[in-house]
């Protein structure tokens, strides 16, 4: 038999992480959340290339993997029919710090029915217009 001596040190505490090395720039903490609105307008892009590039063959089959009611799917989905103009201005709308959203996918229904950009452009710019200083930004 074979008797072998060692010592074994045990430590019964939890393992301290080690910190981050810092970057050379801090990172940087953004406020607020970003509006309802553009992340519909960002879903409505995913989602429309989705069915371009074939990886959902209708909007059914876009609503179950969604699970929302295919009526909601093609209500976030007409949004990708707005003028590119718009669509840019939903997406970078500034983040909210208090409250809820001044521009509403319901507000936008209108626009989308509209066929022409011009005609949606001047819509776009009564809807700036009636809800405040806010969104004057946009």
């Amino acid at each position: 038999m074979i008797m072998v001596k060692c010592n074994v040190n045990v430590n019964l505490k939890k393992p301290v992480k080690k910190k981050a090395e810092p970057a050379d720039e801090p990172p940087v903490k953004r406020r607020g959340k970003v509006p309802r609105i553009s992340r519909l307008m960002a879903l409505a892009i995913r989602m429309d290339e989705m069915l371009r590039r074939g990886e959902a063959q209708d909007t059914i089959e876009l609503a179950k993997m969604g699970k929302v009611s295919q009526p909601r799917l093609t209500q976030i989905l007409s949004l990708s029919l707005l003028a590119p103009e718009i669509q840019e201005a939903l997406l970078y709308l500034p983040r909210e710090m208090t409250g809820r959203s001044k521009i509403h996918e319901r507000n936008l229904r209108p626009i989308t029915k509209q066929l022409y950009w011009v005609k949606q452009r001047e819509m776009w710019s009564d809807l700036i217009r009636s809800v405040g200083p806010a969104a004057k930004d946009v």
